[in-house]
């Protein structure tokens, strides 16, 4: 047992530890980005070495609702973030990548994982449906490589990158749940229709409307009193996490979805007076976002276990290999036929699949809601497999494919259609 002295020696260590950390991923930052490294593949790496498998720095098992709330506060950055860098006005034509990345990619990852779990690993329907709900979304925190630069940004592919991060965070949350009654209530037929009218369709639009309304709220007040102020910095910042915090409680408030009101708050505050203070917030909201990432990715390196994770190796296998390899690019080839993108880009809309902290999230929070025992250790290791597996093919093969595309599509490209690109820059 550790005396208070050892403990606060190991909390100092950790400090400095840390404190290393940031000044090299800092200070190396040019460095790094020339490797074909992703900074989460680094950071999972450091994670492990601090384990009690390597330094043993870090030596904290987080609960359960812990670990929920920081993958929530790190989503909740994150979705804001995504949401300040949406571009297009909101019309069909003008979001045609997204509303295939997520009418139908997404049943068909979260369907096909489901029917691997059940067919293959024996799960029941509902954990299996539960599964393929909590590795369905992308992660946006950790595809930064892949994500829009900034408002300016109207690639495609990064454009589908980034909005699909930040709407299948919120819209996986009616499978979680339907997994988590399936658990809890058995036959599907005696509350489906719960479901359909409480978890879908009301939590939906409650999160669309709250999410709207708060930031036109916050707008109004602060054009009110502008006259009256003088702007600064650091207040317009505050805003920005005001803005998340507000619209994400008051949807919880009213059953709704949260993370889809902040990722529509962020967009409603997009034009915000103008584009300086749109790009002032976004460049504020990132930098949260990179420590957000830094934290959670070490403390998911350090809670990995050789022992669980080679009992389950085996089931996270079939999972994530299928998952990585075959669901997700043939599921994105085909959701995209008939889009308007060059070849290359519908194969990347299939590679640039990360898993990351939004499963965590959901994992998480599967376990406060229902999901235990052995049934719950297996769904864990599995997807914790799954996130280090897709960090770390990500993580190598994100530069230098984003550099391939740049050279070879991006700026090649031929030049949309007028009426596509009117619909885009909209106004």
């Amino acid at each position: 047992m550790r005396t208070g002295d050892e403990l606060v020696n190991v909390y100092i260590l950790d400090l400095l530890v840390i404190g290393v950390l940031l000044l090299i991923v800092t200070l190396g930052s040019g460095w790094i980005a020339r490797l074909p490294l992703s900074y989460a593949l680094i950071y999972l790496i450091v994670g492990i070495v601090l384990s009690p498998y390597g330094f043993n720095l870090i030596q904290v098992r987080p609960e359960a609702e812990f670990l929920e709330r920081v993958a929530e506060l790190v989503v909740l950055i994150s979705l804001f973030s995504c949401g300040l860098k949406m571009n297009r006005p909101m019309r069909f034509f003008a979001w045609r990548s997204t509303t295939r990345l997520i009418g139908l990619l997404m049943p068909i990852t979260i369907f096909s994982v489901a029917a691997i779990a059940h067919f293959i690993l024996k799960l029941d329907w509902g954990l299996s449906i539960l599964l393929g709900a909590i590795l369905a979304p992308t992660d946006p925190v950790l595809a930064s490589e892949v994500q829009l630069y900034d408002s300016r940004d109207r690639d495609e592919l990064r454009f589908g990158i980034t909005s699909e991060g930040g709407l299948n965070d919120a819209l996986a949350f009616p499978f979680v749940y339907f997994g988590i009654h399936w658990i809890e209530k058995g036959n599907w037929q005696n509350w489906f229709r719960e479901w359909v009218l409480v978890d879908v369709i009301w939590a939906i639009a409650a999160g669309l409307a709250v999410g709207f309304v708060i930031a036109k709220g916050i707008k109004l007040v602060d054009k009110r009193l502008e006259p009256f102020r003088t702007p600064d910095d650091l207040m317009e910042d505050f805003v920005a996490l005001s803005t998340i915090f507000i619209a994400y409680a008051v949807t919880e408030v009213v059953n709704g979805y949260g993370f889809l009101a902040v990722f529509v708050a962020g967009m409603a505050m997009r034009r915000r007076r103008n584009s300086e203070y749109t790009r002032n917030q976004l460049h504020f909201i990132e930098r949260l976002e990179k420590l957000a990432e830094i934290g959670t990715i070490l403390l998911l390196g350090s809670m990995l276990r050789f022992q669980p994770m080679f009992a389950f190796a085996g089931d996270a296998f079939v999972i994530a290999l299928s998952l990585i390899f075959v669901i997700r690019p043939i599921g994105a080839w085909i959701s995209t036929i008939g889009l308007n993108v060059n070849p290359a880009t519908r194969w990347l809309y299939g590679w640039f699949g990360i898993r990351g902290v939004g499963s965590i999230y959901y994992l998480a929070y599967a376990f406060g809601n229902g999901l235990k025992g052995e049934d719950g250790e297996q769904i864990a290791w599995i997807t914790f497999w799954t996130i280090v597996i897709s960090v770390l093919l990500h993580g190598v093969t994100s530069t230098p494919l984003m550099q391939w595309y740049e050279r070879n599509i991006e700026h090649n490209r031929e030049v949309e259609p007028k009426a596509a690109q009117h619909e885009e820059q909209g106004t």
